[in-house]
């Protein structure tokens, strides 16, 4: 499911942009020339229908500007390919980096677009090749593309999902590379992280352990927070959304899940900034 389709009745994101950046962050807009800590991540560091998400409650906790970096949605192109980005992370006293899905992120046999990661652009001629008989006209969403694929060839699906594991591990070294100061790895999650992975539907899709131990010797901190019980059976309470949204809403992670994110990176940043 889509999360950017979220109608009327939910929150005011207070949309802003950072230079000429032209992906617009969620607000309100914090100053850049002061000391700040960079938050980069999908939507749940953007915090979607959540009415103060993680990087607030820390910003409130550590007396020090956060900046909401995260995208709906977004993978590792959103901000890998971005110099204001860049530029702001090298400036960060230190940056948060969520662990996002492999998915949404352009590799050898489909391009994605590069603000709108969930959005699938075209198929290579190598994915049209392994796969003849899909019509990939069929498809807008890379979520949608990756479970036709699956259902119609299990077997080839595998030569996908270690191209997508592939290109995740190559683009999270080129990101890390280009951050010269303090960086924090963070998984956040209602489950976590396993030597298998292979649930299209959960959040990071497709990032494994093994994964995630080779990344980690390039960051400063790595921070697991997995939801408590309690978080997972809350729900949606607390959560701001129109009726209609009610299912994308309960796919996310809610404010209990985001206090206990917030509760985790607070000691870690403590002894960094």
């Amino acid at each position: 499911m889509s999360f950017d389709t979220l109608g009327p009745g939910g929150l005011d994101y207070l949309p802003c942009r950072y230079g000429a950046s032209k992906i617009l962050f969620r607000g309100p807009k914090r100053p850049l020339d002061q000391p700040y800590v960079a938050f980069f991540g999908g939507t749940t560091t953007y915090g979607k229908c959540v009415e103060t998400p993680f990087p607030e409650l820390v910003e409130q906790d550590l007396g020090l500007t956060g900046v909401n970096f995260g995208c709906v949605n977004g993978g590792i192109d959103a901000y890998a390919s971005d110099p204001v980005l860049r530029e702001a992370a090298i400036k960060a006293r230190v940056t948060v980096i969520q662990i996002t899905s492999p998915r949404n992120m352009s590799n050898r046999f489909y391009k994605v677009h590069p603000r709108r990661n969930d959005r699938f652009i075209e198929a290579s001629a190598l994915l049209r090749t392994i796969y003849r008989e899909v019509d990939f006209a069929e498809f807008n969403f890379a979520n949608h593309l990756l479970q036709r694929l699956r259902l119609v060839s299990p077997d080839r699906f595998h030569a996908v999902l270690d191209e997508l594991r592939t290109a995740w591990l190559a683009r999270m070294r080129l990101v890390l590379s280009q951050i010269p100061g303090k960086t924090i790895l963070l998984w956040a999650s209602d489950t976590a992280p396993s030597d298998v992975a292979l649930d299209l539907e959960a959040d990071p899709a497709f990032v494994t352990h093994s994964m995630i131990s080779e990344i980690e010797p390039l960051v400063t901190k790595y921070v697991k927070v997995v939801a408590s019980d309690a978080a997972r059976t809350a729900g949606t309470d607390g959560m701001v959304f129109a009726e209609m949204d009610g299912p994308a809403a309960a796919q996310m992670l809610g404010p209990m899940a985001h206090r206990e994110i917030a509760d985790a990176l607070v000691p870690a940043l403590q002894g960094l900034t």
